[in-house]
């Protein structure tokens, strides 16, 4: 588990490069990208940044493109609002959780259906 401050450090970093991300790349151009979690190093010289992008299957790869061509204008943003010892060099990453676990409710939801309708 990573110390109180890293964690202080990966929200910190959350906040500010959602809101980067938010005044620099269009909605309708990306889709919505959403910051799920940070997880920067312990030397916070690098950060993987968990992201997912809501929306049809080209707007994903254009979305996660873009985040790509503006990671140095995203970092920089980031960096000139939360100043660290170093300035964590950027890896976005796609996140597929919220998507995974919300095919499990829907599944969920499926069984309870089923098992209703068989007792009845």
């Amino acid at each position: 588990m990573p110390s109180l401050r890293i964690q202080r450090v990966n929200e910190l970093l959350k906040r500010a490069i959602g809101e980067a991300i938010r005044q620099e790349l269009p909605v309708d151009e990306a889709g919505l990208v959403t910051v799920n979690s940070v997880d920067v190093a312990g030397d916070l010289k690098s950060a993987t940044v968990y992201t997912s992008i809501l929306g049809d299957a080209e707007q994903q790869k254009r979305g996660f493109a873009l985040l790509d061509r503006h990671r140095p204008r995203i970092q920089d943003m980031m960096a000139r609002s939360v100043v660290l010892k170093y300035t964590p060099k950027l890896r976005f990453v796609l996140d597929d959780s919220v998507v995974r676990g919300n095919r499990v409710l829907q599944i969920i939801d499926e069984l309870e259906k089923d098992s209703h309708t068989t007792t009845e």
